[in-house]
């Protein structure tokens, strides 16, 4: 069977329909690398799903399979990689691989995302004031179309900052000490909370008051592709106009928090201690500097006059609060419940509005239904803990159900987290089994919302611990030890 256009796939789709019998063959699937047809040596992922919902498990083998079709590990110069930009480049982009990171993690691709982030990582130069390649090719060079030279790329601001905050969630999923010692990433991270953050006037003290155009090179042509490209202060890059926008001050607030994280696992408290106070300014500046009380919303950007304008951010709870991440918490105050999972679970389910040929729509919702639908995620604790905590364990695996009321259950297997690979099924949103499949012992958090007394373990009440997410609201739960081979059902009484 020939392989399909972007365009006759999409239509094939919009007229067959993506779910039930007439869903299109694994074959039709567009594959990224020059569109060429998947073999029989095609990668492979031991992630699988079933449900009560036939068209969850539709949407899940769909993204599966389409993710993996974009995956390689055949001899390219650049190592294995997946693409991550737009279809048929035979590359990936720092935005986008930042994305689809938590995706191909869960689809055992975590040593692919380690390599193209490496690739990211050492590129990193004074020459290009501290960026690193927006894109980079199969062939392991800087995509022409994004580059020409160092005085002369593209380079949207926000992207040194995802590349830190990813490097750590790929520590906490991966464990892998690559992300700690390699000095290539190290020198990622020092580079981009110092050196960038300077050269951009991305400060605490300036970023307020920044110019839009910064590190020009040579004589500024407003018509040249890359002179006004250069430094864009957010990922939207239509508007040229714009001086900063609301994705810069998330996402450095990310990194800042992400580097203080990385500093507490290689045992640094004092430089740990220094940016968990600089996450905190960029906290505070978001929640009172960027806060549109009169909207009830967050400022998308500050503009050419250095006003704030357009809504970027939504409410969280009742308090001005963004929830930044869901697949990786470092406390109770950054998780947060779903307030709607039934408005969530048909956003996951509904490919009808996506552009299904773009990898970031596969890998993201790959990841979604991990970190979403059965509410996976991983508590980071500083190790420096260790010698006040009796209890102290660098990562807990968290689970919450989001299924919502129309999907009655759902179990995921085959899922790799550091050294293990789990599988969680949810009944409903009171009933959650956990199987440690492979590997060590680790500590599983069952969670329910509301205030439970107790709950039961295998049928055997135990006292719950409670708590609140950052919205406010009551979270029960249970930390419990899963040894190798075994399984836990833990339930709300009644």
């Amino acid at each position: 069977m020939k392989n399909l256009t972007r365009r006759e796939f999409s239509k094939a789709l919009a007229c067959t329909g993506l779910f039930g019998a007439a869903r299109p063959a694994l074959a039709q699937l567009i594959t990224g690398k020059s569109m060429v047809q998947p073999g029989s040596d095609r990668i492979h992922s031991k992630l699988e799903l079933t449900s009560s919902s036939a068209k969850l498990v539709d949407v899940f083998h769909w993204a599966r399979e389409q993710a993996l079709a974009y995956a390689f590990d055949e001899g390219d110069p650049v190592g294995p990689w997946y693409e991550a930009v737009e279809p048929g480049r035979e590359a990936f982009c720092i935005r986008d691989t930042c994305h689809q990171s938590v995706g191909a993690q869960a689809l055992g691709l975590g040593r692919f995302t380690l390599n193209m982030l490496r690739h990211f990582a050492e590129n990193v130069s004074d020459s290009k004031d501290w960026c690193s390649y927006w894109e980079i090719d199969r062939f392991n060079q800087p995509a022409p179309v994004d580059y020409e030279n160092d005085a002369a790329f593209w380079y949207n601001l926000p992207a040194n900052f995802d590349l830190v905050d990813c490097c750590f969630r790929m520590y906490v999923w991966s464990g892998d000490q690559a992300y700690i010692d390699d000095p290539a990433f190290l020198n990622l991270y020092q580079r981009t909370v110092y050196d960038y953050v300077q050269r951009w006037d991305l400060d605490i003290d300036h970023i307020m008051s920044r110019p839009r155009l910064l590190n020009v090179r040579g004589i500024f042509d407003p018509r040249a592709k890359f002179s006004p490209n250069r430094g864009i202060p957010g990922y939207d890059e239509q508007d040229h106009t714009y001086v900063l926008g609301f994705d810069v001050v998330q996402t450095e607030r990310a990194a800042f928090l992400a580097y203080a994280h990385l500093q507490q696992a290689r045992m640094n408290a004092r430089e740990a201690d220094l940016f968990v106070k600089k996450a905190d300014a960029f906290t505070n500046m978001i929640e009172n500097t960027w806060w549109n009380k009169r909207d009830r919303c967050f400022y998308q950007r500050l503009n050419a006059n250095h006003q704030l304008e357009g809504c970027g951010g939504q409410l969280m709870g009742e308090t001005p609060r963004i929830e930044w991440r869901t697949d990786v918490v470092s406390g109770a105050s950054d998780f947060v419940t779903s307030p709607n999972p039934d408005a969530e679970m048909a956003r996951l389910l509904d490919l009808s509005h996506a552009r299904l040929e773009y990898p970031e729509v596969s890998f993201t919702r790959v990841g979604d239904i991990v970190t979403h639908a059965m509410g996976i995620r991983l508590e980071y604790e500083s190790p420096l803990l260790s010698a006040v905590s009796g209890d102290w364990v660098e990562v807990t695996l968290r689970t919450m159900s989001g299924l919502g009321t129309a999907v009655e259950w759902a179990e995921i297997q085959g899922l790799p987290v550091r050294a293990n690979t789990v599988g969680v099924r949810h009944d409903g949103a009171g009933k959650t089994t956990f199987t440690n499949q492979y590997g060590p012992a680790l500590i599983w958090r069952p969670m329910f919302a509301g205030r439970h007394e107790t709950l039961l373990v295998n049928g055997t009440s135990e006292p719950a611990l409670h708590e609140t997410d950052a919205a406010g609201k009551p979270v029960s739960s249970l930390r419990i030890a899963a040894g190798a081979g075994g399984k836990v059902t833990v339930e709300v009484p009644g």
